[in-house]
């Protein structure tokens, strides 16, 4: 059975504590690993230049064009997407190989199933288990797109893998909330620009509905205190992008206020007391 050329892709931005075990996990992808780093402000890029055989360094502006960078400069047949809190483990590394090695495999690309622990603990409900990312395929058949929930877009026919990637991710409430900020952010200007528009029950009914999701048709209250919380912020997250996009709107509505009283402005440097000053000037 051939051994399959694999490029291990891994974005990355102040993941010095969690880039080692992430690329410790892809060394069986042994064409090379590209690190895209988003100009990091702790020790995430030494780490990367230790152990990864290319790394970029490139400002944030969004995930797809990140993934998008790093697979400009992958090689080999096949690209497997990590990030750098997740973990691949050696049951997914066995069937990757064994999956791409065999010659009657005609799939361009695989989805691979996730497995959380969130706050700490190992999630089995509410969480991500049910996320079937597409996060392995073939070099030349698929590129990114979306600037936050950013999704391959592919040239080809779609496998799934068995075992899953390990993602350690959300260690505690403060980067719970940290992320909070971020993805609304991203996610606001994503909606606002694809013409989307605060809507009151987006801030009132749907994070309720939420959270009723989450917590009792997903049974998040069988993952503990931890599910508990997950569920709650999860509704509190949807509330705040819904008001991020209510102030990019404020925001529009008074530039074009200030754009509405440009000819005002310009018709009265047309009065011809200023025309003569100005061309006295």
């Amino acid at each position: 059975m051939p051994d399959p050329r694999i490029t291990a892709l891994i974005v990355a931005r102040n993941e010095e504590r969690n880039l080692p075990g992430c690329l410790d996990s892809v060394r069986f992808a042994r064409e090379r690993i590209v690190v895209v780093d988003a100009a990091s402000d702790d020790d995430t890029l030494a780490v990367a230049r230790r152990f990864a055989e290319t790394v970029v360094v490139r400002p944030f502006d969004d995930f797809a064009s990140q993934r998008n960078a790093g697979l400009a400069r992958a090689s080999g047949d096949w690209v497997l997407s990590i990030d750098a809190d997740e973990r691949a483990t050696p049951d997914l590394a066995d069937e990757i190989h064994q999956t791409l090695g065999d010659p009657d495999n005609t799939h361009s690309g695989f989805r691979i199933p996730i497995r959380s622990e969130i706050l700490g603990r190992p999630f089995g409900y509410s969480g991500t288990q049910q996320d079937l990312p597409m996060r392995l395929f073939r070099r030349g058949c698929g590129s990114w797109t979306g600037q936050v929930h950013e999704t391959v877009r592919l040239d080809g026919s779609i496998g799934r893998m068995r075992h899953p990637l390990e993602h350690r991710t959300i260690p505690d409430v403060r980067v719970f909330l940290r992320k909070i900020d971020q993805y609304t952010t991203l996610e606001a200007h994503d909606l606002y620009q694809s013409g989307d528009r605060c809507r009151t029950r987006d801030l009132t009914l749907r994070p309720l509905w939420l959270f009723m999701k989450l917590y009792l048709y997903k049974q998040g209250f069988r993952d503990g205190l931890e599910g508990l919380m997950f569920c709650a912020l999860s509704g509190v997250s949807l509330a705040v992008r819904t008001w991020k996009l209510r102030e990019l709107e404020q925001s529009a509505g008074r530039e074009l206020i200030r754009e509405g009283e440009a000819p005002e402005l310009h018709a009265s440097r047309r009065n011809p007391a200023i025309d003569h000053l100005e061309a006295a000037s």
